[in-house]
């Protein structure tokens, strides 16, 4: 048998990789690997396995309750050197994750990627993907980057003013600002030009069908009546829809291709359209507007794109480019396909449906927690570097892939884990009055890494969570954390006696002072209500964590006038 120092050695060994292994993972140490390691590291005790199998039985049921901070800084106090190695394998895993894939290059080459949204709504999360690795491309290539508004549909798709300025400032927050921004509405007057070239050219043509009868001729592979007509009088009906003698509907300009092809989508497809809409950047000096498979086609080549990233679901839009690079004799550029991307707690979303919901009132905003809207996410607490290593380790694939924002959570957390100052907060908040007249100062660690404490006064009344009180029986020891234990005498209305000799393995629960402040913290599928700290009023616009609940971001703190009491309004992260 052990004699005691040698018991007591191994007892401090054995909670000393317990406590690594629940640092490692993130979650409750598990019994086999903590024994696994004793064994490896003190073959000796394998004779007393059974022994030794039931102290890490005690040591992981003490260490189960511990919150994740606990553990990082009982870890840190016995054994430093398995924190720090922890953060160097931490690190080298960082290393190891996947990027982007090379480009293919020419010798030689400039690389000139572009991010080409409509700005008819704010950034989501399928523009932010567009954004990051069309920017990383440029960065890895010592390129250009180019941020360029396709905003060529003053109807289905109409551009809001505001979201100029918010994709800039989106881009600028993901360390992806633009080397040149392009607004295609002002480019009309070019886009005009690379029309009258393919008339003049006999590669496009004024057509007048009705939509329906145009699909017959494309149905049967027939060119409609109006293909064939002299460049003169093409020309003379061209100069007439820019100057609005004709209606919507009434004209279109197509390209000419192969009304033979396979392929019904691919024939003679529309390139200019009669759109007699104001359109909010340059009001009505336009009534003829370039789809957006020309329009982009064009300021690819005259802005000299040299790869463009696309959905797969585009690939029609780039064969139909094809026809008008030939027409005007100029190379395409290198593309690369990759899949959609699903972000499952979101399901399918699009900017178009987003700005209907939000017109008619049901979102607060575009930065309303429940959407997948960048604004939404920055307002939340994430941070520009965790989304940017999210969308880069996910990489370019064609294939339809579906992502949980739990992993967006975990890139999250380790950004904001190191810089978040820790806080008490209790939902649906009960009073308990504790028998005793004294007032207390509870002295606690901001954060578990930096000698920086916090001091909470309360007298003899706190605030617990409705979550803790449900489980209390009379009778019962509990410790107030940073504070002392107390025994429950009664439950309703909950009264304790503060207890002079704290006890072992005793539950030990959150808690607020009686001078604490009202906290609102809004979430994507609701909100909570309750009472923080009061310092928790001195961290706006900070990540903070609420201990046992999740991050937060501090938005808003009011004070209002009667009685000077404040309230805060936190959106959760994670």
């Amino acid at each position: 048998m052990w004699k005691k120092p040698k018991m007591e050695e191994t007892k401090t060994e054995i909670r000393k990789y317990a406590l690594q292994n629940a640092v490692k993972y993130e979650k409750p140490p598990k019994e086999d690997a903590v024994l696994k390691k004793m064994l490896a590291e003190y073959p000796h005790l394998r004779k007393d396995a059974k022994l030794l199998s039931t102290l890490v039985k005690e040591e992981i049921k003490s260490i189960e309750s511990m919150s994740k901070e606990e553990r990082v800084e009982e870890l840190n106090k016995i054994a430093p050197e398995l924190v720090a190695e922890l953060k160097v394998k931490e690190k080298e895993k960082e290393k190891r994750e996947v990027g982007l894939p090379e480009l293919p290059l020419a010798k030689g080459e400039k690389v000139v990627m572009r991010f080409a949204p409509n700005p008819n709504g704010a950034a989501t999360l399928g523009s932010t993907r567009g954004i990051i690795v069309n920017s990383e491309y440029a960065k890895m290539h010592d390129g250009k980057f180019i941020l360029r508004f396709d905003d060529t549909d003053p109807v289905l798709k109409r551009p809001l003013l505001e979201a100029y300025d918010w994709y800039l400032e989106d881009c600028d927050w993901l360390d992806a600002k633009p080397d040149e921004v392009v607004v295609a509405s002002e480019r009309m007057d070019l886009y005009y030009k690379y029309a009258e070239e393919l008339i003049k050219k006999g590669a496009a043509y004024v057509c007048f069908c009705p939509a329906d009868v145009f699909k017959t001729y494309k149905e049967q592979k027939l060119p409609c009546p109006h293909r064939n007509v002299n460049v003169e009088a093409n020309m003379e009906c061209w100069e007439k829809m820019l100057k609005g003698v004709y209606e919507e509907k009434e004209a279109d300009l197509r390209v000419k291709t192969d009304m033979a092809s396979e392929d019904p989508a691919l024939r003679d497809w529309v390139a200019f359209r009669i759109l007699k809409r104001e359109h909010p950047r340059v009001g009505e000096k336009y009534v003829v507007w370039p789809t957006l498979d020309f329009e982009s086609a064009i300021d690819d080549h005259l802005l000299g794109i040299t790869h463009i990233i696309r959905g797969k679901d585009l690939k029609k839009s780039e064969k139909r480019q094809r026809f008008l690079y030939n027409h005007l004799g100029w190379k395409y550029p290198g593309t690369i396909v990759w899949g959609k991307i699903k972000m499952q707690e979101f399901g399918k979303f699009s900017t178009s449906e987003l700005r209907k919901r939000i017109e008619s009132g049901e979102y607060e905003g575009w930065n309303d927690p429940r959407l997948p809207t960048l604004k939404a996410l920055r307002r939340r607490g994430f941070q520009p570097e965790a989304i940017r290593k999210f969308f880069i380790s996910i990489g370019i694939t064609q294939t339809d892939i579906a992502v949980s924002m739990k992993n967006l959570y975990a890139e999250n957390r380790k950004t904001v884990d190191a810089l978040a100052s820790r806080y008490f907060f209790v939902r649906n908040p009960k009073e308990m009055r504790k028998k005793d007249e004294k007032s207390f100062v509870a002295k606690a660690l901001k954060h578990p890494s930096r000698e920086d404490y916090r001091e909470i006064r309360t007298g003899n009344t706190v605030y617990i969570s409705g979550d803790d009180f449900a489980k209390l029986k009379q009778g019962q020891r509990i410790r107030l954390k940073f504070l002392y234990d107390v025994e429950i005498e009664q439950i309703e209305p909950l009264v304790a006696n503060v207890v002079e000799t704290p006890a072992e393995d005793v539950p030990i629960i959150q808690w607020a002072p009686s001078e604490g402040i009202k906290v609102v913290v809004k979430k994507p599928d609701g909100t909570d209500e309750g009472i923080g700290e009061p310092l928790i009023a001195s961290e706006l616009g900070n990540v903070v964590q609420f201990e046992r609940y999740g991050f937060v971001r501090i938005d808003s703190v009011v004070e209002k006038e009667e009685g000077k009491e404040k309230e805060v309004v936190a959106y959760f992260t994670h």
